[in-house]
């Protein structure tokens, strides 16, 4: 019962960490090296958070390969993707695709929806890459950008794993409930204010 709890007050927690406004709006954290710029830019918006601690919630909920394969794919397509971002790239609906991927990763997590390691990796990867493509775009003018994408990289990682440690206390009831509670915030961010 006491992991039950932990689970539903560290689901809750996500949802509620730092102010739950949106991380490309013009949000730029001065830093001379870039690294804690990069380091807090996915903590900064609630659809960075959401949908790296979904992907860790679904690839635990994969089990397997899928525990390392799906969140390394999102990595490395956002890291492409930052790169696009950063060099002036400029990829379409990069907003609604970074909103549909907090609402789809909640429903997959909602739905403990299985498929082929294979499918879930090139989904995420899909979503990383626009994800990355936002934080790339989002680099402050003075950061080093090696410095920023590390930053940016180690929290990612760092999402993934709180997601993939909730995943893992096997509480199918309170993480369906989160995964939901996840679809559900990333509608509330996909619409107009």
């Amino acid at each position: 019962m006491t992991r039950l709890i932990r689970a539903a007050a560290l689901a809750s927690f996500t949802l509620c960490v730092p102010g739950l406004a949106e991380a490309h709006t013009g949000v730029h954290l001065v830093a001379a090296d870039g690294a804690a710029a990069g380091f807090a830019h996915p903590f900064l918006g609630a659809d960075h958070l959401l949908a790296m601690v979904a992907v860790g919630l679904w690839a635990a909920s994969l089990g397997g390969r899928a525990r390392w394969l799906v969140p390394a794919s999102f990595v490395a397509l956002m890291t492409l993707g930052a790169a696009l971002g950063a060099d002036g790239v400029a990829l379409p609906a990069v907003e609604p695709m970074v909103a549909l991927s907090v609402i789809a990763l909640g429903a997959l997590v909602a739905l403990s929806l299985r498929v082929p390691t294979i499918a879930a990796a090139a989904l995420v990867a899909l979503f990383g890459l626009f994800h990355g493509a936002a934080h790339g775009a989002e680099m402050p003018a003075l950061a080093s950008p090696l410095a920023y994408g590390l930053g940016f990289i180690a929290a990612t990682a760092l999402l993934h794993g709180v997601g993939l440690a909730l995943g893992g206390l096997r509480a199918h009831a309170p993480l369906r409930l989160a995964g939901g509670a996840i679809a559900a915030a990333g509608v509330a961010l996909a619409l107009p204010l």
